[in-house]
């Protein structure tokens, strides 16, 4: 491969103090610094991005626990980082494979934050008398107590488990009824929330630590409008009220305290922090800062992971073709969801083509001046998800790569 030249006409991304002191004009100039001589596509977090953004989640948490989602990380080295900072408490882990995997590694603390049906998964999880000590996992119906119940019995463990509660907003009554926000659990209500509660404890070795209520319409909801926000605080009104009741319900059903009520994410910190009863929040994509959290008002996270693509060839007077980029994320189709050209400035995809799968085109402005060989810096709509097409993540600061070091794809670890 061609090394990368410094990426004329880059945008105007403030400097960085390099190592010998000097300052670099731009973001492109900076990471084409740190991975000249590094073969792309490659995958970069800019640590500095990356510290303050976590500085920020604290901050914005105001003193409630933050519990990292691994999702929106997929590097457990930068988990492990992360968790030793002060504010920071668990993980939130998405596979049942993956919480025995970070139990092993020393996470003292995982919730699973969906439910599981992997069986294989679960019976390890059981077998293992330090996961079992650290894993949580999350229920919304008893064929999941079930299967939780069984490995349990055959290897007489307790195991303990969070009720996942719908947190969606309901506006109007009967077939006029419009649901906000996405379609998780079937248990709503403060007596579905007990009914589950008494059912899995009567399994008789599955202990109910509390709950989750995970309001996506706030949290994954972009401040687009006055009437966003409004919709956005009539939900958290609704939310607070409904939380504490089933908080109540399932405290009665159960005979004890919940000591874990977990809410939030990275859009909804404050609200969610400051709502009474809420043990902890969750945030994983206010670490990285993916495109789709460009819309907030209530904070303005610093974009910390970026592709690097190499100029393969020049089609045409105007365009320039990089190799890779088709990492598109997931959710509802559109060019949301598609990766952006960020360095240098002033790039844009072709509409009809897109991010392709070895290859994308680009339309390139006349003082962008690409060249066969140079590296061109996108940004990724999500935060983990890009993190599983790369084996390993290079760790940059300043105009320089810190570290190395692999993501969970790197580790043997693709569980979703």
């Amino acid at each position: 491969m061609t090394a990368p030249t410094a990426a004329r006409g880059a945008g105007t991304s403030a400097g960085a103090a390099s190592s010998t002191g000097a300052v670099t004009r731009t973001l492109g100039e900076r990471l084409d610094t740190a991975t000249a001589g590094l073969s792309a596509p490659l995958v970069v977090v800019d640590l500095d991005a990356l510290e303050a953004n976590a500085t920020d989640v604290v901050r914005r948490a105001g003193g409630t626990p933050v519990r990292v989602a691994s999702k929106s990380v997929r590097v457990r080295h930068v988990l492990e980082q992360v968790l030793a900072r002060p504010g920071f408490a668990g993980v939130m882990a998405y596979a049942a494979s993956e919480a025995r995997w970070l139990a092993g590694h020393g996470v003292r603390d995982v919730l699973l934050g969906y439910p599981t049906v992997d069986a294989a998964a679960v019976d390890a999880v059981a077998a293992d008398p330090q996961a079992a000590d650290a894993v949580t996992f999350m229920v919304d119906d008893t064929v999941q107590a079930d299967l939780l119940a069984a490995a349990a019995r055959r290897h007489g463990r307790r195991l303990r488990v969070c009720l996942d509660v719908d947190a969606s907003l309901r506006l109007g009554r009967g077939p006029l009824t419009v649901h906000v926000g996405v379609r998780r659990s079937p248990v709503r209500t403060p007596a579905d929330a007990a009914a589950l509660a008494r059912a899995v404890e009567r399994r008789g070795c599955l202990d109910v630590r509390g709950v989750m209520l995970y309001e996506a319409q706030i949290a994954g909801l972009p401040d687009t409008s006055a009437g966003v926000r409004l919709l956005k605080a009539v939900s958290a009104r609704e939310l607070a009220r409904r939380r504490a009741d089933v908080v109540a319900a399932v405290t009665e059903a159960t005979g004890r305290p919940t000591d874990l009520v977990n809410s939030g994410g990275t859009g909804s910190l404050e609200v969610s922090a400051a709502a009474p009863g809420v043990t902890e929040v969750t945030a994983g994509s206010g670490l990285f800062a993916p495109t789709l959290f460009d819309g907030y008002r209530a904070f303005t996270p610093r974009p910390a992971a970026y592709i690097g693509l190499d100029v393969v060839r020049l089609p045409a007077d105007g365009w320039a073709t990089v190799f890779g980029g088709g990492y598109v994320a997931s959710g509802p189709p559109g060019p949301g969801r598609l990766p952006r050209p960020v360095q240098p400035a002033g790039l844009r995809l072709e509409a009809r083509e897109g991010a392709g799968e070895v290859q994308t085109p680009l339309r390139v402005p006349a003082r962008a001046d690409l060249r066969i060989g140079d590296r061109v810096w996108f940004r990724h709509a999500k935060a983990g998800e890009v993190m599983e097409r790369f084996s390993e993540v290079h760790l940059v600061r300043g105009d320089r790569v810190e570290e190395t070091v692999p993501t969970y794809r790197g580790e043997g670890v693709c569980a979703g």
